[in-house]
């Protein structure tokens, strides 16, 4: 499905992003895995699934450091065929009522989730337009679809997310480069454990009882969508958010 494509994945080093780099490995595609944190591991399982990649150290709120990732996804396998926008802050902010949320955080959630995707975006598209195509996915999230309240700076962020993929969509049609995006509910991950801490149970098991299919999502239940976006099997899909919610929320 991605054989020979050059995709990166933001927020790669475990977790969902690190489920994308191997899965997409495995079906061709040359992954660049870039993270704040290490991606030996992330590298480790693209090697196992038999495909090539490059580990690359992101810090998405500066543009120098993103410029300087798309610079050596050119340098290493010369073009950029997709994007895939996972970095996101979600383990590391704290829950609660609107009103006692700390700007600091409110404005660490904007910068990393909103901001560090507006910079990745701008990284790409010049050699997508050079190449004539390409293919952007953004992850959103159900707390944006659905309205998660006590997490108001990651809801709000999320909600961007969908409207940077609306109007981009809109202004790089032209350029045959789709942008869409993902609404996933609550995945089995570390950074989703860490959110809701000792209040983690009872918030996956409230986040099960309300969709339509009674398990928890895996970070291999998204793999498919993403990938399907990525690829020219989705060739005429763009401006859109699909929902990976197990049936939450039915539009």
């Amino acid at each position: 499905m991605l054989e020979g494509r050059v995709v990166i994945v933001t927020g790669a080093a475990r977790g969902i992003g690190q489920a994308y780099a191997a899965r997409f490995a495995g079906m061709g595609a040359k992954v660049v895995a870039a993270d704040i944190s290490p991606c030996d591991e992330t590298l480790a399982a693209v090697k196992a699934a038999g495909g090539e990649g490059i580990g690359i150290n992101l810090d998405v709120t500066d543009m120098r450091s993103v410029a300087a990732m798309a610079e050596r996804t050119l340098a290493a396998f010369g073009r950029i065929d997709g994007l895939v926008n996972n970095a996101a802050l979600y383990g590391a902010l704290k829950g609660g009522k609107f009103e006692a949320i700390e700007e600091a955080q409110w404005d660490a959630a904007m910068a990393v989730n909103v901001k560090g995707i507006w910079n990745c975006c701008k990284a790409v598209v010049g050699p997508m337009r050079k190449a004539g195509a390409g293919s952007i996915v953004n992850i959103a999230s159900l707390a944006a679809t659905y309205g998660m309240p006590y997490a108001l700076h990651y809801t709000t962020s999320k909600a961007a997310v969908i409207g940077l993929t609306r109007g981009l969509a809109r202004e790089l049609g032209r350029d045959n480069i789709r942008v869409n995006s993902v609404a996933p509910s609550a995945v089995a991950t570390e950074g989703t454990r860490e959110f809701f801490g000792a209040k983690h149970d009872k918030a996956i098991e409230t986040v099960r009882d309300n969709q339509s299919i009674k398990r928890t999502l895996d970070p291999t239940d998204l793999v498919g969508t993403v990938a399907w976006l990525l690829s020219d099997m989705s060739a005429f899909v763009t401006g859109q958010t699909i929902s990976v919610d197990g049936g939450t929320v039915l539009l």
